[in-house]
């Protein structure tokens, strides 16, 4: 069974649930988690995890279920992962904590993509489950929200620092998301009677003490102007202490963020910066993509007008031509495994070289000795083939390399000096991209 891989599709935002609570360690396992696993199978429909995942992969049963997080187990704790084969892509995990640590039950749930909850019955069905496991497993806090927007809200730290955040936790309303399940301590802090009045889609006090709050029928518009109103109303109710309008700015803020960018990417960079961009976490992709849009590439210094070429002075023409395509070799043996277009020299293959240095950070993660001494001699030399290869250039080698050059038309130009500048930084692989000179030779090749 191949389970679909949260992280290997197309960054996009998600549903991401997250639900801390207990549950009775004295009862067998298998009687005490069945309501949890009957309201999944009843309301989870098209994103039912199919795959049990614990020292192997199962399909999902119950018996599955029971079967790994026995296997997993590991002291005084156990988990398992729950998994799809097919769309929406499902990443979700039940841990256990057992005596004689306090007992507690944690579910993970992240659904891909968010606009799969488009729909108001789909959503209506997520907070029954919800409902039913924070009646049934007495909840700290639960909460589901788009997970880009959790991010920008600062989530779970909201600006304190790790060791206060674990120790304290959701110990007060830092965010009102979408879906909320406040434990009866929180629920006290802020007043029950308050709690109950807040102006909401949905609020209704569960048989443990605990409040459900939604504060929108449906998540996938959580940004829409009318949800960020009644999300801003929710949370400035139960923050008396909060200002309203500041409140919904800076859900207005975080709307504008996350408000989808049309890419117009330089036309000579677009297919390295559309893959730059896949790159990109999805809460900071369209940022990333306006960013790219303004960014143009500096022209190219790394060139001379073909009347001011500087001559060949090496006594043999014919080995430095060798020596030239030895270090491309190199570079094809660097690469190959990571990008096999490598072997074909053509502008492809710059393009795919310019992304895995820039994915690998290469400037910054490799030895400066050995890209100085080993990957410059190695780029620059492949540039020059490729330009040799596609665009009719010629050598004219030099004694020292920096000054090697290769003819294209109306210009030579230094693809060893190129290499240099291109390694400086990780901005210089897109400032300096080999992509970006060869598309300018190739204009001025007359």
């Amino acid at each position: 069974m191949k389970v679909l891989e949260f992280h290997g599709v197309k960054p996009e935002d998600s549903l991401k649930l997250i639900f801390d609570g207990a549950f009775n360690p004295q009862a067998a396992l298998e009687h005490e988690l069945a309501p949890l696993l009957q309201a999944l199978e009843e309301y989870a429909g098209e994103w039912m995890p199919d795959v049990v995942n614990g020292k192997r992969q199962r399909k999902y049963a119950r018996a599955a279920v029971w079967k790994a997080l026995e296997e997993r187990r590991d002291g005084n704790r156990t988990a398992l992962g729950l998994y799809r084969t097919d769309w929406p892509v499902l990443d979700m995990s039940l841990s256990l904590w057992l005596p004689p640590r306090a007992p507690g039950l944690g579910i993970l749930l992240k659904v891909k993509p968010l606009s799969f909850f488009t729909e108001v019955e789909r959503c209506r069905h997520f907070v029954e489950l919800v409902r039913v496991w924070a009646s049934r497993y007495p909840v700290t806090y639960a909460m589901a929200h788009g997970t880009d927007d959790r991010t920008l809200a600062g989530a779970p730290n909201f600006g304190r620092d790790d060791e206060t955040e674990y120790r304290d936790g959701f110990d007060k309303i830092y965010e009102v998301f979408w879906l909320n399940v406040f434990g009866p301590k929180l629920v006290e802090t802020v007043g029950r009677e308050r709690m109950l009045s807040t102006p909401a889609h949905r609020v209704e006090e569960l048989p443990n003490g605990s409040i459900l709050l939604v504060t929108w029928p449906t998540v996938a518009d959580f940004a829409s102007k009318e949800a960020r109103l009644a999300q801003a109303r929710a949370h400035a109710h139960l923050r008396p202490d909060l200002d309203f309008d500041t409140i919904l700015c800076t859900l207005q803020e975080r709307s504008a963020r996350l408000a989808p960018v049309e890419p117009r990417f330089h036309p000579d960079l677009a297919p390295l910066l559309s893959r730059v961009v896949d790159r990109a976490a999805s809460h900071e992709r369209q940022r990333r993509i306006a960013e790219l849009n303004a960014w143009q590439p500096p022209e190219p210094e790394e060139w001379r007008p073909a009347g001011s070429a500087l001559p060949a002075d090496v006594d043999d023409p014919e080995r430095s031509l060798e020596e030239y395509s030895d270090l491309a070799e190199h570079l094809v043996a660097l690469l190959h495994s990571e990008v096999p277009s490598v072997f074909e020299a053509t502008p492809e293959s710059l393009t795919d070289a310019d992304f895995y240095f820039w994915r690998e950070e290469f400037p910054k993660s490799r030895l400066r000795e050995a890209i100085d001494e080993h990957a410059v001699p190695a780029i620059g030399a492949y540039l020059g083939e490729v330009l040799v290869r596609n665009l009719g250039g010629r050598w004219i080698p030099r004694q020292k390399r920096e000054e090697a050059q290769v003819l294209v038309g109306d210009r030579v130009w230094f693809p060893f000096l190129r290499a240099r500048n291109y390694m400086r930084s990780r901005q210089a692989l897109l400032d300096c991209s080999l992509t970006w000179l060869y598309r300018v030779a190739e204009r001025h090749r007359g």
